[in-house]
């Protein structure tokens, strides 16, 4: 279970991932809390299961349940620097989706409804999947208790 844990938590030392992390966990929160809970002008549970029937992404609540899920615990998880790695590899499928299901067939421009900030957040995930935490983080908390036990 310890090697378990110590690879999930597995981090580089470093600030670098600290503002991608922040930044990318509050953009996720946010956007999870709109579909789960209709916070910052979103359309909350119901709307958002009824937008995903609508695109094919079916169950849609399934669907909502899923996407704002990942999004909001995943933002706080960044934010916190807990479990980064694996949370990053999560919101990079998620935003995967997002952009070939929703955007793509928009372009890249936003202004369109294209993909540009989902790649975006697409980078940062996967940066973060492969940097993980970095020193800042509750991740470097527990590899360090790991490692002196």
């Amino acid at each position: 279970m310890k090697s378990l844990i110590n690879t999930l938590v597995t981090t580089k030392p470093g600030l670098d991932s600290l503002p991608l992390r922040l930044g990318a966990g509050v953009i996720f929160t946010a956007h999870g809390a709109q579909k789960l809970f209709a916070w910052f002008g979103g359309y909350g549970l119901e709307g958002t299961a009824g937008w995903m029937e609508s695109i094919g992404l079916a169950p849609g609540t399934l669907m909502a349940i899923l996407a704002g899920g990942a999004e909001f615990f995943g933002g706080l998880l960044l934010i916190a620097g807990l479990l980064v790695r694996p949370t990053s590899v999560v919101l990079a499928i998620t935003m995967l989706v997002a952009i070939v299901i929703v955007h793509l067939q928009n372009g890249l421009f936003m202004t369109n409804g294209g993909y540009e900030f989902a790649l975006a957040l697409l980078v940062i995930t996967v940066g973060l999947a492969v940097r993980g935490a970095g020193s800042l983080s509750l991740d470097t908390l527990l590899q360090n208790r790991l490692a002196n036990q």
